[in-house]
């Protein structure tokens, strides 16, 4: 048996997760959980990487002494160093404005087709491309020498040394899915250095030991390693999905919900750019091919601007609700940036000649069927485009907890729903770092001893697939 230090940073919380694992044996607890508030400042949302930071260190020491530390948090975001290794700035969020109208100037230079061609990345507003093509005139990058993205600033301040994480790396836009190298035509077309950035890493490989003055704060003994994982959350879910065999689909699901398939291979067809799916890279040679939803963000943007009624009675009631009275588009970048989201779905509903919910579980109602209904969409765009069957559908990531939304799942897509682990990043965290310590083999070997060891709940769908159909026309029709 050895123990693991997963730390896992998302968009609205971080924690240190802690794993034991031997044969047949995979346990979890969780040593600390920290809240992550972005800062609003005069010159726009930032993060608040040094109370990250602190919540990391917290953690560590909470856990105790361990056989190796890994890092994941979401993606596309960055730190930059000046020449002496120090941060210039809190990383810019990225909801934050400043990538609006960027993409246009982008593809003056290289177009939309042959961006996805080269990278195989599907449109999103603050893809790291975009966001240092927006920074491009900032005195920050100016003196930039170093740009680490946010896994590897964490990593680089436990260990003292840098390196860029291949699975976070895809999501940059700079790296090619078939090759799973830089792409130096696109960086070259767009002027971006790509010396900024530290060499590749790979999941499973090294990325130094706890530094001094860490070993110090957080109490540990060392030498006690830092094993890159798959430090984009996504990457570390997905490895964690509890699946036998490969006719599976995915939706990691939290803030953000990630809905597809593992495949061998990158799809970088014309008609896949249109669908608006991407090929983000996984473990072992892998590609994720996936589409970004929402996810609970909507709801939780909800529920804040409610000031946070108890969420299970609210379920409840939205669960009465009459099922598809409305539905939005989940994956609009409409709803992307903070504030009156109430307000703003109702504005949806109302430009789009559907009933507008009124109330509190109307409102939550409405989300969750979009949700459900974005997670058909993708599922069934993916195994169309990609020819790839699916008998189930594995939900993992803090959503498992919303049975709401894994029922009205099942029911969307037409298929069962296993939901769990819930937290799947962590795991797949964990279970990387014990694979490069020998305790567990091939993805296939981790699979099954998620599936032996963590809790799982099967939604089977209920019919009704007709309703789920015309809302899909309606929306398409909107």
């Amino acid at each position: 048996m050895k123990s693991y230090a997963a730390v896992d940073l998302g968009a609205s919380s971080g924690r240190v997760m802690t794993g034991r694992v031997g044969p047949g044996t995979l346990e979890l607890a969780e040593a600390h959980r920290f809240p992550n508030r972005p800062v609003r400042v005069p010159e726009g949302l930032r993060w608040d990487i040094l109370a990250l930071y602190t919540g990391v260190l917290d953690g560590l020491r909470a856990a105790g002494q361990v056989d190796s530390v890994g890092v994941d948090s979401w993606a596309v975001d960055y730190g930059l160093l000046d020449a002496d290794g120090a941060l210039l700035g809190n990383p810019v969020h990225y909801r934050d404005p400043r990538t609006e109208g960027v993409a246009e100037k982008v593809w003056a230079n290289v177009p939309a087709a042959e961006l996805y061609a080269a990278t195989g990345l599907q449109y999103a507003p603050f893809n790291t491309l975009y966001q240092l093509t927006a920074a491009r005139s900032s005195q920050q990058l100016h003196y930039a020498k170093r740009l680490l993205l946010i896994p590897d600033l964490l990593s680089y301040w436990l260990t003292g040394e840098q390196g860029t994480e291949l699975t976070n790396a895809s999501t940059t836009q700079l790296i090619d899915p078939r090759t799973r190298g830089w792409s130096h035509d696109v960086a070259a077309r767009l002027g971006i250095d790509l010396e900024l950035f530290a060499p590749l890493r790979q999941p499973g490989g090294p990325a130094g030991l706890l530094r001094a003055e860490v070993l110090e704060r957080t109490g540990l003994t060392g030498p006690v390693p830092v094993t890159a994982v798959g430090s984009h959350d996504t990457a570390s879910a997905v490895a964690a999905v509890p699946a036998v065999g490969e006719r599976f689909a995915y939706i990691s699901t939290g803030t953000w919900s990630l809905a597809g398939l593992e495949l061998d291979a990158p799809l970088l067809t014309e008609e896949s750019r249109a669908a608006n799916f991407t090929n983000e890279l996984g473990l072992d040679g892998t590609v994720r091919y996936l589409r970004n939803i929402m996810g609970l963000w909507l709801l939780q943007e909800c529920l804040r601007a409610w000031e946070n009624p108890d969420l299970s009675v609210l379920l409840r009631e939205a669960s009465a609700v009459v099922a598809l009275r409305s539905v939005v588009d989940a994956g609009d970048a409409a709803f992307l940036a903070p504030g009156r989201m109430p307000e703003r779905i109702a504005e949806a509903c109302r430009a789009t000649g559907q009933p507008v919910p009124e109330t509190r579980a109307e409102v939550t109602r409405c989300v969750l069927d979009s949700l459900a209904l974005a997670h058909r969409r993708a599922i069934q765009e993916a195994r169309r485009l990609a020819d790839h069957p699916v008998d189930v559908v594995h939900l993992v990531g803090g959503g498992t907890r919303n049975t709401l939304l894994c029922q009205l799942t099942a029911d969307a897509c037409g298929l069962p729903v296993v939901a769990g682990p819930a937290e799947a990043a962590a795991l797949g965290n964990i279970l990387v770092q014990a694979r490069a310590h020998g305790l567990v083999g091939d993805r296939a070997s981790m699979r099954q001893l998620l599936a032996l060891t963590q809790p799982l709940e099967r939604y089977v769908p209920r019919g009704g697939a007709a309703l789920w159909r015309a809302a899909e026309e309606r929306l398409a029709l909107a």
